[in-house]
């Protein structure tokens, strides 16, 4: 078996480098930095922290996972979808709860790398990874309403129903004046790709409408426009490193939700990392970026950080200006770091309702609406996981929505995988042309002889299939001297199918019937002989085709 390797892409990276990939990683660097400045204060803010904090884990995380990831060009950071899991921790568990459970995030995320769970996260059902983020997007946007028309709420309910509910009977209280700054912030971010490729829509947002609302209240006397300072003290200066005081009984109890914010961020990563390899041309290490994203989530917390992920958008800013190894990562973070020290106080006067516009528009490029309605055409089954994600997500969190999600995604894959598995019974004689392991001359049939049954397993032996399998049997009444069962075609049997085949075994001797196996493949012959099975069925009934099971059969027989 391989052993895990550490392999920070960084490392590989700097061996050939020379000044024409500096320069470029250096300009991508820069104006990454630039599009990340917003999306942390906004991600920050929608978290329910202060947008300092934002910032920070844009900057250490973003450092960590540049200098210890395993992709070249990953742009790590705070994203939309940690958004709902974050704010529901840090209202239950406070901030220090927050930050045990990234910690304990990070713990679970180097542990995905080490025992090298990176290439089986990948595998997660389309269907739930589409679901519970079309429930992020919407769950986003439904936080977003109150900041966007300026609603005068005492208190926002945490309830997906309620606060839509709470929103209806309160929306005569929509501020115009900040109506039209979240409207046209969304206007804005959506029109200025057309006219730059370089330059984000949210920072041009952001500047824009910082600008009109201090226009509107120096010379219009408009004072309804809520700013950023109205509601957060600014502070700019660098934190220090502090360890959260830990408890058993807090730590037994944030286990899920240090869970789903692995989960998440592991899934969301590693399709980061995917998709970046196709754009570039470079392969990722999946379990050195787990480790990475693991060591940010470990330190970020420690700095006041939230949760932090690999950002696709960010990601592929990064690609498409040039950036081409983690020093364009490091760049970003360090571009931030300089912001944050002697730009931060100026972000008080940035209206909330432009942010609110920031996070319209992240979430409606998470919604997927297109991948959600071509999913709606799929099979029942998988129609059904994106549904219950979808709705979990939104009605109840995201915590429940991935375990249940998963859990009937894995029920819905056994099922599939025991209808896969064939089971046939072969009462005459055997076609030759027909069966790859029968020796004969001149294609001749292979008679069966009298008080004999053959039956045939066409796929994985597992417990669905050792039901079917007695089932099958069940049907015939039977009871022949000798029972042949070919298994050529079974890749794999695991402790419920060897237990089947026991119990058969055991039940047939008690009726006099022998059992002989035909056709067993080396890997099914290893298993089988360690779990001690071939003691009970004897070393002469092990066949390794057809023709001698027969033999062996006409023997017994006789």
């Amino acid at each position: 078996m391989n052993t895990f390797v550490f392999k920070p892409k960084l490392v590989s990276t700097l061996r050939n480098y020379n000044r024409k990939t500096f320069m470029a990683d250096l300009m991508a660097g820069v104006i990454v930095g630039i599009v990340a400045l917003p999306l942390a204060i906004a991600f920050g803010i929608a978290s329910g922290v202060s947008p300092e904090k934002g910032i920070i884990t844009a900057i250490v995380a973003g450092f960590i996972v540049s200098v210890f990831g395993g992709s070249r060009v990953q742009i790590g950071g705070p994203t939309g979808a940690f958004i709902i899991i974050i704010y529901g921790i840090i209202q239950q568990y406070g901030m220090q709860g927050l930050t045990i459970a990234t910690i304990m995030a990070g713990v679970f995320l180097v542990l995905f790398g080490v025992l090298r769970l990176g290439t089986i996260i990948k595998y997660i059902p389309y269907p739930i990874v589409v679901g519970f983020t079309s429930g992020i997007a919407v769950t986003i946007f439904t936080t977003q309403v109150k900041d966007l028309f300026g609603l005068t709420m005492a208190e926002v309910p945490s309830d997906f129903v309620e606060k839509w509910i709470a929103y209806a009977h309160d929306f005569t209280t929509l501020d115009g004046w900040t109506t039209l700054i979240g409207i046209v912030s969304v206007v804005v971010i959506a029109v200025t790709p057309r006219f730059s490729k370089k330059i984000p829509g949210s920072l041009v947002a952001i500047i824009l409408m910082t600008i009109v609302a201090l226009l509107l209240k120096h010379y219009a006397g408009v004072t309804s426009i809520e700013t950023i300072g109205d509601r957060f003290s600014i502070n700019s200066a660098l934190p220090e490193a502090q360890m959260p005081a830990l408890s058993w009984e807090t730590v037994k109890g944030l286990v899920p939700p240090a869970l789903t914010i692995a989960i998440l961020g592991a899934i969301e990563s590693l399709l980061s990392a995917t998709v970046a390899d196709g754009v570039i041309g470079h392969r990722h290490d999946s379990n050195t970026e787990l480790v990475g994203q693991g060591i940010a989530n470990l330190v970020s917390p420690l700095f006041g950080g939230i949760p932090a992920t690999g950002a696709i958008a960010r990601t592929m800013t990064n690609i498409n200006n040039g950036g081409r190894t983690p020093v364009a990562g490091i760049v970003h973070a360090v571009v931030l770091l300089l912001i944050f020290l002697f730009l931060m106080p100026l972000a008080q006067y940035i209206p909330m309702a432009c942010l609110a516009g920031v996070l319209v528009v992240v979430s409606y490029g998470m919604c997927g609406w297109r991948s959600f309605a071509m999913l709606m055409k799929n099979p029942k089954s998988d129609v059904t996981v994106l549904l219950i994600t979808f709705f979990l997500t939104i009605l109840f969190d995201l915590t429940v929505a991935i375990e249940v999600g998963l859990v009937i995604a894995c029920l819905l894959f056994m099922r599939r995988m025991a209808e896969t598995t064939d089971v046939k019974v072969i009462m005459d004689e055997i076609d030759p042309e027909d069966d790859t392991d029968v020796k004969l001359e001149n294609n001749e049939h292979l008679t069966i002889p009298k008080g004999v049954e053959v039956y045939e397993i066409n796929g994985p032996y597992f417990f669905g299939a050792g039901n079917r399998f007695e089932e099958v049997m069940a049907s015939f009444g039977s009871r022949p001297k000798v029972r042949v069962i070919r298994m050529r075609k079974v890749p794999f049997v695991d402790s419920t199918g060897i237990h089947n085949l026991t119990n058969l075994c055991l039940m047939s001797q008690k009726e006099g019937i022998q059992i002989v196996l035909s056709g067993v493949n080396p890997k099914v012959h290893a298993v089988l002989e360690h779990a001690g099975f071939y003691r009970i069925v004897g070393e002469k009934n092990i066949c390794s085709h057809i023709n001698l099971a027969l033999a062996r059969a006409k023997e017994i027989v006789s």
